[in-house]
């Protein structure tokens, strides 16, 4: 077994140029972890945080967290997992590399028919938006969900799971094309930001919605309050245009009695059971054609500076992904 692999590695804080390819040794799983030869790797938002100082992390810096590979070591104490299973997962450490280590009891089956892209940009963004559809708040039909950033690799997929329990979808974007996008994935109405509060009203003769799903933050998190009816949900699930200041509870109050949560994946991953659930109910739906997990584009390992370059320009729709 080869002991060295190529891997992106930043030394320092900064832009997308600080990501640069390195050779480093092979890890070696803990009792109770495996090794993974990666097939391929999703890229997220966290890691261009990391990246740039945002989000504290000790440099040098591997980053990643999500990927899909072949299991090719198994720790001393690990005996559910064997070698040469194929596994996804979104709670790794380091995946922006040939192989990667993680902990035995979060790796995810891949099933025989799922190719490694699917697999690999599935995990965090299909966890995400199933534990907010299904979980955070129960929606059925009759119920109205507002959705920011609509056509991206969350809200795309939520967008499929809130039609799939029968509600109707509001969908918030920035673009025609991303409009479009929406629509096809299944939006019953799409928005532009601007004033989308009194919009959503209109659509709900007067209500406003049963939960607004909120991943964009600073920018739109008062309109959000807006559009949400009497004892409705604001689900601020993300900070795309920066965090939201400090709040006074008392203003819930006036809008309605509202709730209003900060719910992050780990929360709704407590345990094996759970988290079986979560990905038998995606990879089901996945395997049945009844959603559609798209990938924005895929880049050579070598190239992580380019897919930070293109997810931080929001022009991109659906996963991308890193292919050593």
């Amino acid at each position: 077994m080869t002991t060295t692999m190529q891997a992106i590695v930043a030394r320092q804080a900064g832009d997308p140029e600080v990501l640069r390819l390195d050779e480093l040794p092979v890890p070696a799983p803990g009792p109770r972890e495996v090794l993974v030869r990666t097939e391929a790797a999703g890229v997220n938002f966290i890691e261009t945080y990391q990246r740039s100082g945002v989000y504290p992390v000790s440099f040098p810096f591997t980053p990643g967290a999500e990927g899909c590979g072949v299991v090719t070591a198994v720790g001393a104490e690990v005996t559910e997992v064997s070698v040469g299973q194929r596994i996804a997962t979104a709670e790794a450490r380091a995946t922006y590399a040939e192989h990667f280590v993680v902990s035995a009891d979060t790796v995810l089956p891949v099933p025989e028919d799922m190719g490694s892209e699917t697999a690999a940009a599935l995990p965090l963004q299909g966890l995400t938006a199933h534990y907010l559809v299904r979980s955070t708040v129960r929606l059925g039909p009759g119920d109205t969900a507002v959705l920011t950033a609509a056509s991206g690799g969350v809200g795309g997929l939520a967008i499929q799971l809130l039609k799939r329990v029968g509600a109707t979808v509001i969908a918030l974007t920035s673009t025609p094309e991303k409009e479009e996008t929406a629509r096809g994935l299944g939006a019953d109405h799409v928005l532009g930001y601007e004033g989308f509060a009194e919009r959503v009203r209109e659509l709900t003769d007067g209500a406003g919605a049963d939960v607004v799903y909120d991943s964009v933050g600073r920018s739109t998190f008062d309109e959000s309050l807006r559009a949400t009816r009497v004892r409705g949900t604001v689900v601020l699930f993300g900070g795309a245009s920066g965090q939201v200041p400090p709040f006074d509870l008392q203003r819930l109050n006036g809008a309605g009695g509202l709730y209003v949560t900060r719910p992050s994946l780990a929360h709704y991953l407590r345990d094996a059971q759970e988290r079986a659930w979560r990905w038998s109910e995606l990879t089901d739906a996945v395997g049945s054609g009844d959603l559609t997990v798209r990938v924005g584009g895929t880049h050579p390992l070598a190239d992580a500076a380019a897919a930070h370059r293109d997810l931080e320009s929001r022009t991109t729709q659906g996963k991308l992904l890193l292919v050593p």
